[in-house]
């Protein structure tokens, strides 16, 4: 099978969530190859390893998804890739359905897996509510695919890399769009999608104030601050930090959950995690069902004394 993954950048880094993919792309086996679109980013495809196609050109400096959509139809047509696979973001999901109605191709989203079968791919989706998994196939070629952000982790990768040039040949359409302005939220520390410690605050917390303890907490552990989506509705917190169905989807290696009741669509986001630790005052808690380390208590009494034991041990 011969496969394309788009690889999406941002400043002088390719996202983790793309790496993943890639390196599932290259466990499956067949002929895989990534594609870079962007200005400046032939330095990247260097110190990737493997066949890399690289769109380099001003008009791709901004993170629109129809110029990227232009590039990769005429790359998937001319290569005659059966695969296109893609880390899920914004851009990259309008990318990925701008290119299934370019090519009238199936796109399956939300993939947290994927095998070949006969030769054919086959991806696996989570289903009601996460509770079962399902098979999906594609009817068509090219197969597109979309999978969760943390599905997989990213691969060593490295060497030297075949960098070939893509022509650029953008239409008329995809140039009448200018991005006029790009807000940046300005943040300390690591994001929730790269880090490999996550502390969560819920609803349990009581007062949008109560977030210091979830800081603090996190502060001492080296980690991000997440958020869950009842929060996020309240005004508590900024939408950036939600992990959820409708927000980001994480894969920590300790997941700590403080006032988190643990609703399924919470679940969805954070179940990739290491080690889970849970704390809440509610014992049957939804949340306790798939923690490692289930604290019932008063939060406002146990997360103290727990960011002060942290501290010292680290002192």
């Amino acid at each position: 099978m011969k496969t394309l993954v788009y690889l999406e950048q941002h400043g002088d880094a390719v996202t983790p969530a793309s790496l993943g993919v890639l390196a599932k792309a290259q466990s499956l086996g067949g002929d895989v190859a990534a594609l870079l679109a962007g200005s400046g980013v032939r330095a990247l495809a260097d110190r990737l390893g493997g066949v890399v196609f690289v769109a380099d050109h001003a008009l791709l400096e901004a993170p629109l998804p129809q110029p990227r959509v232009d590039v990769l139809e005429r790359l998937v047509r001319d290569e005659g890739f059966e695969a296109v696979l893609f880390a899920q973001s914004v851009l990259a999901s309008d990318v990925a359905a701008g290119l299934a109605a370019r090519l009238d191709a199936g796109l399956n989203w939300d993939l947290v897996d994927a095998e070949v079968r006969g030769g054919a791919l086959v991806g696996v989706r989570p289903a009601l509510d996460d509770s079962v998994y399902v098979d999906v196939a594609w009817a068509t070629t090219p197969a597109l695919a979309l999978f969760r952000a943390g599905a997989f982790d990213a691969g060593s990768g490295g060497g030297a890399s075949e960098v070939r040039e893509v022509p650029i040949a953008l239409g008329e359409r995809s140039t009448r769009v200018e991005l006029v302005e790009q807000a940046v939220e300005e943040s300390s520390g690591p994001s929730i999608q790269d880090a490999d410690v996550i502390v969560a605050g819920g609803r349990g917390l009581g007062a949008p104030d109560r977030f210091e303890l979830v800081e603090e907490l996190a502060r001492v552990l080296g980690g991000a601050v997440a958020a869950t989506r009842a929060v996020v509705d309240a005004g508590w917190y900024p939408y950036a930090a939600q992990v959820g169905q409708t927000g980001k989807t994480v894969s920590p290696k300790l997941y700590v959950a403080i006032g988190v009741s643990g609703a399924v669509q919470h679940k969805v986001g954070m179940q990739g995690s290491g080690t889970v630790v849970a704390i809440n005052k509610d014992p049957h808690a939804p949340i306790f069902e798939f923690a490692d380390l289930a604290v019932v208590g008063d939060l406002h009494e146990i997360v103290p004394k727990l960011t002060e034991l942290v501290r010292a041990r680290r002192s």
